[in-house]
């Protein structure tokens, strides 16, 4: 039976919602430290975690933000950020359960926005971007974190195919140009970006979506019939362990 991307991404993510809310590669790492100077800076009314997963950015922006809504797909996944929420004392936390492209705010509601490892999994990568302008305030800031491809084709061809054989819910992994194009097409002016290469446990990344066998052998095979370049480019272990490209982008609502 046919089933919509939306209930595609709920399906995978909404049974191991548990798991992004402990996942050691979601929960820290110098992107967060980073985005949560930001927003003790800037001190917003209201900020949203847009995409939250397991709400390791809502938790962040609760300790600096009089509120936060954080929204997701996934109802499961909302629940487990609300009880983890509650666990750490965040009473101005809340969530909306709501896709990306559609998000229902009032234009200008929010005085900060914060989005990581979630555009990947969107249906329709310039509508959401566009909606996380509107529902901005003028001159807020927004950080974007997310896996991106790198511009050559063949490191490109690689990593979409790990990634969907690893997630049937993933869509594409940008490279910076078609982060550069969107965030400028929908009104943000670029302010400052990094990139790095975070290390993905093979076994462990695989556990974590409960990805089928014959999906983690075809994975394997990948790797092991890549090419020099690409075994070089994402340092592939010999047990599957490999290097993924990260990219933090801040922009500000112009």
């Amino acid at each position: 039976m046919s089933r919509a991307h939306e209930t595609v991404v709920d399906e995978q993510f909404g049974p191991r919602a548990k798991a992004y809310v402990e996942s050691a590669v979601h929960s820290a790492g110098q992107d967060l430290d980073a985005l949560e100077m930001l927003v003790r800076q800037a001190a917003p009314a209201h900020a949203l975690d847009l995409g939250c997963g397991g709400g390791h950015v809502a938790y962040r922006l609760a300790k600096h933000a009089r509120r936060v809504t954080a929204t997701d797909l996934s109802a499961e996944m909302l629940a487990a950020v609300r009880a983890t929420a509650a666990e750490k004392g965040l009473a101005n936390l809340d969530t909306e359960e709501a896709p990306a492209e559609k998000l229902p705010f009032a234009d200008g509601t929010f005085d900060l926005l914060g989005c990581r490892y979630s555009a990947h999994h969107w249906r329709d990568f310039v509508a959401g971007v566009r909606e996380a302008r509107r529902v901005l305030k003028q001159g807020a800031p927004a950080v974007f974190i997310d896996a991106y491809a790198p511009g050559d084709a063949l490191y490109d061809t690689h990593v979409q195919a790990v990634e969907l054989l690893r997630d049937t819910s993933h869509v594409r992994d940008y490279t910076l140009a078609e982060w550069a194009l969107a965030l400028e097409g929908a009104g943000f002016a670029i302010r400052a970006q990094r990139t790095w290469q975070l290390r993905m446990d093979y076994p462990v990344w695989i556990a974590r979506m409960r990805t089928p066998e014959v999906s983690a052998r075809a994975i394997r095979a990948l790797q092991m019939a890549a090419s020099a370049e690409v075994r070089a480019h994402f340092a592939i272990e010999p047990d599957g362990s490999f290097m993924l490209d990260i990219m933090m982008t801040e922009v500000v609502a112009a």
